[in-house]
């Protein structure tokens, strides 16, 4: 990069990596003989030690409470199904000394009191390393599972998460070492009192992590989260704008500017020469947008299924038939006009002489980063230090092996410009990310 040290806000910042296994996705490469068992503990022991090898702050994983579908069927181009998450995550402290481990869990369909026990046990098990992922769900789809489905307004979901993990931290505050007081609490979400059962750990609270992009979400992560874990980990200058409105939100939350990292999840693609880079970027990408991909992707925006169509086709020609695209795939295009969409793409394909296909893979190419290990470690080096994101959440596009390429020549090129830590600086993950004590115990 041609940034001075005088040009970066944050001159000696480092880059923190995490590691997010999704589980259910298109973008992993399920399909090479490489790829491993989602099921099998060798897959995730694999993936989280060489993680820890390369000095990653976090093992972050995904939650599924339901199969992905799609007009009411299970979506087969989508890996199916996945262990508990906090099951999963007690098996792997045992098999690891200092990586974080974060379990996304749902406020929507859980109960403050048994899950505020189940972090505090994964914390203390581990030595102060766990962390909770914050989502909420307020769509039918997923809570049909709990016999509760649509029950929850979309806008009441964020203070109902909130009033969650004010409610958790108090569980986990409420052991003073010497004995414990019950936590009781009465309104319209909770009306509960609580008796603890586990004490603290050495990092005092679980870290929380929060993923919401609203303006709400925002909010949210701003008076209550530790990291937000974002989507803008693509393009420079949409993260900065997005990390800077987080700060601003931060602040005005009555806290110090830095107390919320921001770790966008991306995809990193390594190889030696620019020509090894672009036939690599090219291979996963087509790799993980198929044929029968692809028409799933427009078919969720037109509201149909398009399996009759040619991929190597035109897009359709008639307007979405549903107002709103929904959720039942991902929240990546939730609540958008369809019909803006579709105009959007039918003048990107005419314009370019674009396929169906090659118009999902001509958007999906903006994902992520590809470099050599020297352009790819000032490139993320320039992120950090610019005050555009804290580091990053890397989803690998191959899986167990995916993250070998990053551990073994871009981590060693980040240290060797000084942007990359040479060991762990403690033993809890709230050491790892430099974060201030838990907000209730400062």
């Amino acid at each position: 990069m041609s940034d001075t040290t005088s040009d970066l806000r944050f001159p000696d910042a480092v880059v923190h990596f995490g590691v997010f296994f999704q589980g259910v996705n298109h973008s992993t490469v399920w399909s090479d003989p490489r790829s491993g068992s989602q099921l099998h503990p060798s897959t995730f022991t694999q993936l989280i030690r060489t993680a820890e090898r390369g000095l990653f702050d976090a093992f972050f994983l995904g939650e599924g409470l339901r199969l992905r579908e799609q007009h009411g069927r299970i979506h087969d181009l989508d890996i199916v199904g996945r262990p508990d998450a906090l099951t999963e995550l007690a098996t792997l402290a045992g098999l690891t000394e200092r990586i974080g481990l974060v379990a996304t869990q749902n406020t929507t369909y859980n109960d403050p009191a048994d899950l505020a026990r189940r972090l505090a046990s994964l914390d203390v098990l581990s030595g102060g390393r766990a962390a909770w992922n914050v989502v909420t769900t307020d769509n039918a789809w997923t809570g049909a599972n709990f016999r509760r489905g649509g029950y929850l307004d979309h806008a009441d979901r964020y203070e109902r998460a909130e009033r969650f993990v004010t409610l958790a931290r108090r569980v986990w505050d409420s052991w003073d070492g010497e004995g414990f007081a019950p936590v009781t609490s009465a309104d319209r979400f909770f009306d509960v009192e609580i008796t603890p059962t586990v004490p603290r750990s050495p990092q005092g609270h679980p870290v929380v992590f929060q993923a919401g992009d609203s303006p709400a979400g925002r909010d949210f992560a701003a008076r209550s989260a530790d990291v937000i874990f974002s989507r803008h980990g693509t393009r420079h200058d949409d993260a900065l704008e997005f990390a800077d409105d987080v700060r601003r939100r931060v602040v005005a939350a009555g806290r110090p500017e830095d107390d919320v990292l921001v770790l966008p999840g991306t995809q990193i693609v390594v190889a030696d020469t620019e020509a090894e880079v672009e036939e690599k970027a090219r291979w996963v990408l087509e790799q993980q947008v198929t044929p029968a991909t692809a028409l799933s992707l427009v078919g969720q925006v037109w509201g149909e299924d398009l399996s009759g169509y040619d991929p190597d086709g035109p897009l359709p020609t008639h307007d979405p038939v549903i107002a709103v695209v929904d959720g039942t795939r991902g929240a990546a295009r939730q609540g958008h006009d369809p019909r803006a969409i579709a105009q959007r793409w039918r003048a990107v394909a005419e314009e370019n002489k674009y396929s169906l296909r090659e118009l999902v893979l001509h958007h999906s190419s903006e994902r992520g980063f590809a470099g050599t290990a020297s352009q790819l470690a000032d490139e993320l080096t320039h992120w950090v230090r610019s005050g555009a994101c804290d580091g990053f959440n890397v989803t690998p596009y191959l899986v167990p092996s995916g993250l070998d390429d990053i551990v073994d020549q871009l981590v060693p090129a980040l240290q060797d410009r000084g942007a990359y830590p040479a060991g762990y600086v403690g033993t809890t993950l709230r050491e790892h990310l430099g974060l201030r004590p838990p907000l209730t115990r400062r």
